[in-house]
């Protein structure tokens, strides 16, 4: 039997309906798993499919280090990050704190769809083609 991960989800304004399309085509695989995400991934995902992702606070308000400390604390397996590289953003620091203690703590991390992809097949035990 597969264990049950802990998965952030955190999506930039930019990303939320890509996030929302993303989380849509993976839904059955995604309620096996424990589900986190910021308060704002949390609010839209939560309200418009049947899924409980527990907030844990707001991005640029210090969202990212609280995800952050649960990393370090070894709260959570894996982070699906959606991120807009194209626009700035205020809180820049606490996202590279963020992928800087993904990547210390080997925890799995993808900032875009083709690697969330990716990391879903891994957890359905599919074989990976690139």
């Amino acid at each position: 039997m597969e264990s049950k991960k802990t998965i952030a989800l955190v999506a930039h304004n930019e990303k939320k309906s890509v996030m929302l399309a993303w989380v849509k085509r993976h839904l059955d695989e995604l309620k096996k798993h424990k589900l986190i995400g910021t308060t704002n991934t949390s609010e839209i995902l939560n309200s418009v499919l049947d899924l409980e992702v527990e907030a844990f606070g707001h991005g640029p308000n210090g969202g990212d280090i609280l995800l952050a400390a649960q990393i370090l604390e070894g709260k959570v397996d894996e982070v699906i990050f959606l991120i807009d590289a194209e626009t700035p953003h205020g809180h820049e620091h606490d996202i590279q704190t963020l992928i800087r203690t993904c990547v210390i703590n080997n925890v799995p991390m993808a900032l875009n769809v083709a690697t969330a992809d990716f990391l879903v097949k891994l957890n359905k035990g599919e074989e990976v083609k690139s």
